[in-house]
């Protein structure tokens, strides 16, 4: 399976320490990345600004869940136990 189109889950739930085009000093935890469109797509998918971090996250059954809610409550744990 691949990533749901239009879940964004992996650009809101996670922080990202690494500049994003917008975004100089990364992003928090829980806050929606300034490049995620209005339908929950990356706008810099297959652009070399993305950062390093997110072109390696992929998705995972275990990450990600069923739809949206579930990946958006997973990946915001899973950030809170690895701060």
């Amino acid at each position: 399976m691949s990533c749901r189109a239009g879940c964004g889950a992996c650009c809101i739930a996670p922080s990202i320490t690494s500049p994003i085009p917008g975004m100089p000093n990364g992003k928090p935890a829980g806050e929606r990345c300034v490049q995620l469109d209005e339908n929950n797509l990356c706008r810099l998918f297959g652009d070399p600004r993305r950062p390093a971090v997110c072109h390696q996250f992929e998705y995972d059954r275990q990450l990600c869940s069923d739809d949206r809610e579930q990946a958006l409550s997973i990946l915001a744990e899973w950030e809170r136990t690895t701060r």
